[in-house]
């Protein structure tokens, strides 16, 4: 675990549900640069349950309570999809920095209406897409942007499998739950086509944009068989790129996620492991000049922690934000809602035109 900082930044964890506990409760504790200050859940069983588990300085069952907090300078967003956006905007307004869970929201409008704020606020809003964190990932950005020349194509793939749970029941904490727990209104798993691009999807997204930068338009076609669903999707990024995305909700398979991508000077072929065994992905780049192949071993895998460090990093001294910002959160959106418009509709769909959501 990295040594701590003279200087950290306080923060205050909102939600206290599975996200939290599997990976942002720890990620506050571990952080060289960080602190967990304080803890938020309407549900006062499981606020004293994490409260014993996790030791945070002060804990809250209002959220307003723990905003106006003069001690607190950051809130990690681990609520719902459908409270980032109001939990967000209520944090800036109080003064507070802001990490949001992905997807920063579930519709298009509400995601620009929130760019106003932070814009206003001139405070930091970082979206967890956590694996712009991921080692092997990072180094693949840094040959494609400084080795690889001009990009022909990239292919990405993100295929959820039937065997998931077994494999990360063995290795994240048992999850506590609670009765009394908030949840929005309805059942956001009814409408699994919904759920699984937001869950899913904007982790697919968000990587083939950190890659291969702006999607400018998206034609997709998808199926649901047997209780699974398959999108497959092209894309066009500004860059003049071909791209392909294959989002599967689950296949009959072990985990199945990464890319591949052809360029000027080299390639590279990634596979990302499931998130939560923090293995960096295994990133093969082939330089044409070298006739090699090279493989950073990316020791480190935690990115939940090294993702709050990068945004303490940013709050604190400044630093260029690593993660991704207000315009990637927006981005990754648009480009949800356009796969799934296009799916629907047959035809593709431009994604500055792009408006309505995902529910």
């Amino acid at each position: 675990m990295p040594q701590k900082e003279h200087r950290l930044l306080r923060v205050g964890v909102l939600g206290c549900g599975a996200i939290a506990q599997a990976a942002h409760f720890e990620s506050c504790v571990k952080a060289r640069n960080a602190e967990l200050h304080a803890i938020c859940d309407v549900a006062s069983d499981l606020l004293e349950r994490m409260k014993w588990i996790h030791q945070p300085r002060r804990t809250y069952s209002r959220y307003a309570e723990m905003l106006a907090d003069s001690e607190l300078e950051a809130v990690i967003i681990a609520t719902a999809d459908q409270f980032h956006v109001p939990a967000a905007l209520a944090a800036l307004q109080a003064g507070k920095h802001v990490l949001c869970e992905k997807p920063l929201g579930v519709s298009v409008e509400e995601v620009e209406e929130l760019r106003k704020a932070v814009l206003a606020s001139g405070l930091v809003l970082q979206v967890g897409h956590m694996k712009r964190f991921d080692a092997g990932l990072e180094a693949a950005r840094d040959f494609i942007a400084g080795e690889m020349g001009e990009m022909l194509a990239l292919k990405a793939w993100y295929c959820d499998s039937t065997h998931r749970y077994p494999m990360t029941d063995a290795v994240q904490p048992v999850i506590v739950t609670s009765p009394s727990a908030r949840k929005p209104s309805g059942d956001p798993k009814a409408n699994r086509r919904a759920y699984y691009m937001l869950a899913h999807g904007s982790h697919l997204v968000d990587t083939a944009r950190f890659l291969g930068g702006e999607i400018v338009e998206i034609q997709a076609r998808t199926l649901e068989r047997f209780g699974a669903y398959c999108w497959f999707a092209g894309a066009s990024f500004a860059s003049g790129a071909l791209g392909h995305l294959d989002l599967t909700v689950a296949v009959r398979m072990d985990w199945h996620e990464g890319l591949q991508v052809y360029g000027e000077h080299g390639s590279l072929l990634a596979r990302t492991y499931n998130p939560w065994y923090y293995k960096t992905s295994e990133v093969d780049i082939f330089r044409e000049a070298t006739g090699a192949t090279t493989r950073v071993l990316g020791a480190d895998g935690h990115f939940y922690r090294r993702q709050l460090e990068g945004f303490a990093d940013t709050v604190l001294h400044g630093a260029p934000m690593r993660g991704a910002n207000i315009e990637d959160g927006i981005a990754c959106v648009r480009a949800m809602v356009a796969l799934e418009q296009s799916a629907r509709t047959g035809r593709p769909v431009k994604l500055a035109a792009v408006s309505g959501g995902l529910e």
